[in-house]
C-alpha cells in the first residue's frame, strides 16, 4: 500500500540517486544536523502512490480550520456558561484551560498530521499500531455527529427560508399553529404571563418547525417532516459539492462560508449595541462573581467549554494539517486559529447579552430572567424574538439565520473530511481514483442516519444524539491519543519530530503539557461527564432506558480501542514477549517492561536545568 520516501522538500534526498552519488541536499536544510532529527525526518515517511494534495493558499487551510473550531457553539454555548460560571470571573479558568489544556493538544494534532501526512485511521501505523482503534472511534464518532448536527444547520435553512417575508411568522400569534397559550407580551404591560403562556417565538420553533404536538415522545416520534427532509438535502448537496475534489474545492468555499460570520457578528454587534438596555446585558454578562472560582464545577466547565470548542480528538485537525508543506509552521498556525476562536466566543457574548439585555428593557424584568435559555433554544427562540420586534427585523433576521447556516457548514467541512481523508488515506488502491464516489457514498449514509432526527419528535433524537453520540467518548479518545504520543511514541521523538518541520523544538512547556497536565484535565472533564443529570426537553423527560442508549451509543465507538488492542495482541505471530518487542519498534516506552519513565525522568532533568539557571 505505501512504499519508498515521500517527495517532500527537505525529505527527498535520504536515498542514493542511480549515479552512486547522495545527491545534494535542497537549500534550507541546512540546520537540521542532529542526527536524532534527520532519523525524524527518515522515519516512517513512505509515499502514497498517488501524489497528495495540498492547500493552493495557506488562507485556505487557516480559514478550514478556523471554520471548523468557530461553529454554533461559541455563539450558543459560551455566553450562557460564562454568565452561569460567575461572568468576567469565568475568563481567568477558561484562560488558563486554553493556554494548559486546549491549545497544547491543537498544537499537537496539527504537527501530528502535518508530520505523518495521513488521516486518523493509518497515522497510528506510524505512532503506535496498538492504538489504532482511536482512528476507527474517531470516524464513527464523526458520523454520528454528522447525523444530529446538520439537521440544526437544516432548522436555521427553514428559518432563513420563512425569513423572506415583511412580517416574521414568529412575530404574532395570529398563526393557525398559534395555541391560547400563546401570548405576545414583548414592551406590553397590560399582558399577563402565567406557567402556561408560550411567546410565539417558542410556538413557532416547537408547533411549526418541528411539529413536536404531533410525537408522542421517544416511544413514537411520528413521521418525517417532508420540509425539514428538503432542507437537509439541500444542506448535503452544497456539502457534497464543496468536498467531493478534496481541498482544492473546499479551501475556495471556506473563503466565503468562514469570514461571512464575523461580517455578520459585526452588523449585529453594532445593532445590538444602539437598542435600548443593551448596556444591562452587557454588564450581566461581564460582571464578575469572584465567589464562582472557588467552586469546582467552574473550572471543569471551562475546561470542558475550551476543548469542544477547539475540537482536538474529532480528526479534522489531523486530516486539514496532512495537507500543508512539510515544513509549515504549525507552530504560529495552532497559536493564531486557538486565539481566533477564544475571541470570537468573547465576542459573540455581546452579540447575544446586548439583545437579552433589550429583551429584559423592554419586558421590564431582570436580564436573569430572560437568559434561562441555553442551546439551540436560545438561537432559536429568545434571539429571534428580539429580532421580530426590532426595526428591520427581516433584515436582520436573514442575515442572523444566514450566519448560522455558515457557522454549521464550516464545521460539517471539517468534521467529514476528517472521515474521508482516514478511510481514503487506510484504503488508497481501492479510493484513490474514486474520492468523488466515496464522498458521494459517505453523504448518503449521514443523510439516511439522519432521517430519525426529521421526524415530529427528531429534537428529541438530536438531544440524545448531542449529549452521547460526542461527549464524554470523544474527551476518553482525547485522553487515549495523548496519553498514546506523548507517553508511548515518546514526547523526546515527538519533539524531534516538531524540528524537522520547524526547526526548533518545542520548549518546555509545551512538554509538561502534553505528558501530564492536558491527560490530567481531559480525565478530570470526562470524569464529570459521566454523571449527567436525566435528559429533559420542553417539559419532556426521558425514559430510562434512552439513557441507557445513549450509553450504548457513546460506548459503540470507545469499544474500537480495546476491541483492536485485543485483535492486535491476537493475531500478530510469535509470543506475547516477541509481540512486545516488535510494538516497540513504534512505541519506544512499550519495552520489557509495560511502563518504562525514561521519558518523564528526561523532561525532569530538563526542568531541574533550566530551574538552576
Amino acid at each position: 500500500m505505501l512504499s519508498g520516501l515521500r517527495d517532500t522538500p527537505g525529505l527527498r534526498n535520504e536515498s542514493h540517486s542511480g549515479n552512486g552519488r547522495p545527491p545534494t541536499p535542497p537549500p534550507g536544510t541546512a540546520k537540521h544536523t542532529d542526527p536524532r532529527v534527520t532519523a525524524a525526518r527518515g522515519r516512517h515517511r513512505p509515499a502514497l502512490s498517488h501524489p497528495r494534495d495540498k492547500w493552493s493558499k495557506k488562507m485556505d487551510f487557516l480559514l478550514s480550520v478556523v471554520g471548523f473550531a468557530v461553529d454554533l457553539g461559541n455563539v450558543w454555548r459560551f455566553p450562557y456558561i460564562c454568565y452561569q460560571n460567575g461572568g468576567g470571573a469565568f475568563l481567568i479558568p477558561y484562560t488558563l484551560m486554553a493556554v494548559f489544556g486546549g491549545v497544547p493538544l491543537f498544537y499537537m494534532e496539527l504537527a501530528l498530521g502535518q508530520f505523518h501526512r495521513t488521516g486518523a485511521i493509518p497515522i497510528w501505523k506510524r505512532i503506535c499500531p496498538i492504538f489504532k482503534g482511536i482512528g476507527f472511534a474517531i470516524c464513527i464518532i464523526g458520523l454520528y455527529v454528522s447525523f444530529y448536527y446538520n439537521t440544526i444547520i437544516a432548522w436555521a435553512l427553514y428559518y432563513f427560508y420563512s425569513s423572506f417575508s415583511s412580517t416574521l411568522p414568529w412575530a404574532s400569534c395570529d398563526n393557525p399553529w398559534n395555541t391560547p397559550n400563546c401570548t405576545n407580551y414583548f414592551g406590553r404591560n397590560n399582558v399577563t404571563w402565567t406557567n402556561f403562556s408560550r411567546s410565539p417565538a417558542e410556538e413557532f420553533y416547537t408547533r411549526k418547525v418541528l411539529e413536536l404536538q404531533k410525537s408522542g415522545g421517544l416511544y413514537n416520534v411520528g413521521g418525517i417532516r417532508w420540509q425539514l427532509l428538503l432542507c437537509l438535502f439541500l444542506i448535503f448537496t452544497i456539502v457534497y459539492f464543496s468536498l467531493w475534489k478534496g481541498v482544492k474545492t473546499s479551501g475556495k468555499v471556506v473563503w466565503v462560508t468562514a469570514t461571512l460570520p464575523y461580517l455578520v457578528l459585526l452588523i449585529l454587534l453594532v445593532r445590538g449595541a444602539t437598542l435600548p438596555g443593551a448596556w444591562r446585558g452587557v454588564l450581566f454578562y461581564l460582571r464578575p462573581d469572584w465567589g464562582k472560582l472557588l467552586s469546582t464545577a467552574v473550572w471543569v466547565d471551562a475546561a470542558a467549554q475550551i476543548f469542544f470548542s477547539l475540537g482536538p480528538g474529532f480528526g479534522v485537525l489531523l486530516a486539514l494539517a496532512s495537507y500543508n508543506h512539510f515544513h509549515n509552521n504549525c507552530y504560529r498556525d495552532a497559536l493564531i486559529t486557538s486565539a481566533v476562536n477564544c475571541l470570537t466566543s468573547f465576542l459573540s457574548g455581546f452579540v447575544i447579552f446586548t439583545v437579552l439585555g433589550y429583551m429584559a428593557e423592554m419586558r421590564d424584568v431582570e436580564v436573569e430572567d430572560v437568559a434561562r435559555d441555553k442551546g439551540p433554544s436560545l438561537l432559536f427562540i429568545t434571539y429571534p424574538e428580539a429580532i421580530a420586534n426590532m426595526v428591520g427585523s427581516t433584515f436582520f433576521a436573514i442575515i442572523f439565520f444566514l450566519m448560522m447556516i455558515t457557522l454549521g457548514l464550516d464545521s460539517t467541512f471539517g468534521g467529514l473530511e476528517a472521515v474521508i481523508t482516514a478511510v481514503m488515506d487506510e484504503y488508497p488502491q481501492v479510493l484513490a481514483q474514486r474520492r468523488e464516489l466515496f464522498v458521494l457514498g459517505l453523504i448518503t449514509v449521514c443523510f439516511l442516519g439522519s432521517l430519525s432526527t426529521l421526524t415530529y419528535g427528531g429534537a428529541y433524537v438530536v438531544k440524545l444524539l448531542e449529549e452521547f453520540g460526542a461527549g464524554c467518548s470523544i474527551l476518553a479518545v482525547v485522553l487515549l491519543e495523548t496519553i498514546a504520543v506523548s507517553w508511548f511514541y515518546g514526547i523526546q521523538r515527538f519533539s524531534h519530530d516538531v524540528k524537522a518541520m520547524l526547526g526548533f523544538t518545542p520548549g518546555l512547556f509545551w512538554k509538561v503539557c502534553w505528558v501530564a497536565i492536558s491527560p490530567t484535565l481531559l480525565f478530570i472533564v470526562a470524569s464529570s461527564l459521566l454523571e449527567q443529570p436525566p435528559l429533559a426537553l420542553f417539559g419532556y423527560r426521558y425514559p430510562a432506558w434512552s439513557t441507557s442508549l445513549g450509553h450504548l451509543i457513546g460506548a459503540s465507538s470507545f469499544i474500537c480501542i480495546p476491541v483492536y488492542m485485543v485483535y492486535k495482541l491476537v493475531w500478530t505471530p510469535g509470543s506475547l514477549k516477541q509481540v512486545r518487542a516488535t510494538s516497540a519498534q513504534f512505541c519506544p516506552l512499550l519495552l520489557a517492561s509495560f511502563w518504562d519513565l525514561s521519558e518523564l525522568g528526561a523532561i525532569a532533568a530538563q526542568w531541574k536545568s533550566s530551574s538552576s539557571h
